[in-house]
């Protein structure tokens, strides 16, 4: 099932307005909670793919058993894209549809799993991190490259990582989750430490860089785009 999404009442319309709601909802991310033990209990990934000429975007998220990593359940959201794109601000592009796809998933979520960042953000305030403080759930980001921060190369095994700097203060890890395999770049979002951020990272990747978590809502998302754009 998929759910339409409308851009909500009062979405932020500007970067001003967009950073402003950056500032005010940064300071109830909570950094001091462990979040749930990894490989336990539920785990979701959700991701969002575009079509930026017909203005649409569609988001998906996939919820996994963590030991296993069956899916257990699934929901897609489709809605029109609700922000211009702007570095630093992509968030706004995608919590609505993001949200809608959390809403419609017959059960609770656990701990997300977004393709992104979290603390691992200029402003210190990522997708991941933005999600986990609007719904209250732990949250980490698992992105693809290092955004705008320094780091050392890990060591070449599974499992090795290295800080990803800001001004000198560690603001995420570059994670070897393959051995000789360009590592992942992981950030706390809400409610889990780094330490904790990592070990379910690893606990995602046994077999592919890339979490399972974001590997299936990647697909998912582009089944829906798909879907949304192809209709008669």
């Amino acid at each position: 099932m998929t759910t339409t999404v409308r851009v909500p009442a009062g979405w932020p319309a500007t970067e001003e307005e967009a950073r402003a709601v950056q500032d005010e909802l940064r300071a109830r991310v909570v950094l001091d909670e462990p979040g749930p033990p990894p490989g336990t209990g539920l785990v979701t990934g959700v991701d969002v793919a575009y079509d930026d000429e017909l203005d649409v975007v569609a988001a998906a998220a996939v919820v996994l058993d963590a030991a296993s990593l069956d899916v257990v359940a699934e929901a897609t959201a489709v809605g029109r894209v609700s922000f211009p794109y702007v570095s630093g601000l992509l968030a706004f592009r995608e919590i609505p549809t993001v949200l809608a796809a959390l809403e419609a998933l017959p059960r609770p979520p656990g701990l997300v799993v977004c393709d992104g960042y979290g603390l691992a953000h200029p402003r210190r305030f990522g997708l991941a991190s933005h999600l986990g403080v609007l719904t209250g759930l732990p949250t980490i980001g698992v992105a693809k490259n290092p955004f705008a921060f320094t780091h050392e190369d890990p060591g070449a095994a599974r499992g090795s990582a290295s800080p990803l700097l800001a001004d000198g203060d560690e603001v995420g890890r570059a994670l070897r989750t393959r051995r000789g395999v360009k590592p992942v770049f992981v950030s706390v979002g809400h409610r889990v430490t780094l330490d904790d951020a990592c070990a379910h990272t690893l606990a995602l990747t046994p077999r592919f860089r890339l979490p399972e978590t974001t590997r299936r809502a990647d697909a998912l998302c582009r089944r829906a785009l798909q879907e949304a754009t192809t209709r008669p």
